[in-house]
């Protein structure tokens, strides 16, 4: 995702005077210096200057905004807002001190509060974009799809070279069931910014509606920009499985446990590819470990319940099995599965009562 960059402006030189200074035009050279520092990264240098303006003018908006920004630059947000604020007492409506605000809220992880202070500077500036971007990125973080889409959709046409603008669009139109439009967005982004992070969203939105060759196009796109990227390898591999590519998928699951022993989709996949292999002593621990790293998924306990089932485990595998089928009467391989484990059992009665429900849902699925 796209970091949240603050604005600063270059401060007015102004006249030293003569011999001894006057505390005004003392803080004026510190203003001067400190922005001096900023322009060459040096934060620490920046706050010192600033700081000392502060006690020189303790009256200058100036010297709070700009001691503001650059401790919210050295990570000490609360003293940072606390500048901000203070620059905004004695100049109320600058828009650099209420853009560096509302970042600092944003940095400090308190986006409610940078939500409200951008959606106050939109309102009052509303032709500003890097505002609008701002806000547009905030509501990606909250959740706030539809807001996001509705702030940014009418800027798209001027600004549609705004690839931070266009990412945000793109992701909130995914979320918001426009994938066939957002999802090319999203890669003219990959592509322009040479994005591994944009190509992943693009690449999952792909998957999420089943097209695998698509999907895996770009999560390799993904995976050559950054192979250390969190679940890359293993997008890969559930791409590759998508599409029939066992093998490969196998090889980029490996990968992706090497990276993340606790992934649960690679720990889920191979486990469950194992399965199908009946490689259950390989498949078992994988699917136990997806299972401590989310618990109750019905995929993975019905997999250890074939395990146990296929290992002369029976009497563990039927409360799984039972338990799941309460949960969703309508599973057929479930039914299937428990119907076979209670013949072993030497339970008849309740196998034919099993594969009769069996026969019951694959007549009405057939009906339909």
């Amino acid at each position: 995702m796209r970091s949240v960059l603050f604005l600063f402006a270059m401060l007015a030189a102004v006249t030293a005077a003569a011999q001894e200074p006057a505390p005004a035009t003392q803080a004026d050279a510190l203003l001067r210096d400190g922005a001096a520092a900023e322009q060459h990264g040096d934060w620490t240098v920046a706050v010192e200057d600033f700081r000392k303006a502060v006690q020189l003018q303790p009256s200058s908006a100036e010297a709070h905004a700009g001691l503001g920004a650059a401790l919210a630059a050295t990570d000490q947000l609360d003293a940072a807002i606390a500048e901000d604020r203070r620059a905004l007492d004695l100049s109320p409506n600058d828009l650099r001190t209420q853009t560096n605000l509302a970042a600092a809220y944003f940095k400090r992880g308190d986006l409610s509060r940078a939500r409200a202070e951008l959606e106050a500077i939109n309102a009052a500036h509303p032709g500003d974009l890097r505002t609008a971007v701002m806000l547009g990125y905030v509501y990606l973080r909250m959740k706030r799809f539809v807001e996001a889409k509705d702030l940014l959709a009418p800027l798209e046409q001027a600004n549609a070279s705004n690839t931070a603008l266009e990412y945000i669009l793109a992701d909130s139109m995914i979320e918001t069931g426009e994938a066939e439009q957002g999802i090319p967005k999203m890669e003219h982004v990959a592509e322009a910014t040479h994005s591994a992070d944009a190509w992943m969203i693009a690449a999952t939105a792909h998957f999420h509606r089943t097209e695998g060759h698509a999907a895996l196009a770009d999560a390799e796109q993904a995976l050559k920009i950054d192979p250390t990227l969190p679940g890359v390898y293993t997008l890969v591999g559930q791409a590759r499985y998508a599409i029939g590519d066992k093998a490969g998928a196998e090889t980029a699951l490996d990968e992706a446990l090497k990276l993340n022993p606790q992934d649960f989709y690679a720990n889920f996949y191979l486990g469950a590819m194992r399965v199908d292999q009946k490689d259950y002593a390989g498949a078992e621990p994988l699917l136990k470990l997806a299972l401590d790293i989310q618990p109750g998924v019905p995929l993975v306990r019905f997999d250890l319940a074939k395990i146990y089932a296929a290992t002369g485990r029976e009497a563990q595998a039927v409360p799984i099995l039972e338990d799941l089928i309460k949960g969703k009467p309508d599973w057929t391989d479930a039914h299937w599965e428990l119907a076979n484990v209670y013949f072993r059992l030497n339970r008849p009665a309740d196998a034919q009562r099993e594969r009769e429900i069996v026969q019951k849902l694959r007549s009405t699925h057939t009906a339909k």
